[in-house]
């Protein structure tokens, strides 16, 4: 039998003290560069409270909370077919979706600095617009379009 996965501690972040915005930090790292991570981060904080004139911790909160998915498919075997079967998301992995596609999103993005597009993303998702929301969106589509498969979820 398998051991328990053991989950990794993340400390909170030494501007906002916060542990969303750590974890958020170390999805935005590429290649162990935490600083430069970091500096993307509050600067893209920076911005969102230069246009909003509020606070961006409640920007960010916002953000993530309106590009969480509440449903998503995830493929079942039954009997030699496969089947889309939509679920409920987990707290933690709604985190980490919502943070995945705010990233997404902002790197698809052209021309512009990574923190400014950053912003702008988060900003959008705050208004329930842009790219994240609409992945989001795509995903419950997915799960109503399979709601008659929802009997085979345990």
């Amino acid at each position: 039998m398998r051991r328990a996965y053991k989950k990794h501690k993340v400390a909170p972040d030494g501007v906002y003290g916060d542990v969303a915005v750590a974890q958020f930090i170390n999805k935005v790292m590429k290649s162990g560069k935490k600083s430069t991570a970091q500096k993307i981060v509050y600067s893209a904080f920076d911005i969102i409270k230069e246009k909003t004139k509020k606070e961006p911790l409640e920007i960010f909160k916002q953000a993530i909370e309106n590009a969480s998915p509440l449903l998503e498919v995830k493929p079942k075997r039954v009997g030699g077919a496969t089947y889309q079967v939509p679920m409920e998301v987990r707290g933690e992995r709604k985190l980490a979706l919502a943070t995945k596609w705010i990233l997404d999103a902002a790197r698809s993005k052209k021309g512009k600095a990574m923190a400014e597009k950053l912003a702008q993303e988060l900003m959008d998702c705050v208004n329930n617009q842009g790219n994240a929301i609409k992945k989001k969106q795509d995903t419950h589509r997915m799960a109503e379009a399979n709601k008659a498969f929802a009997h085979f979820a345990r």
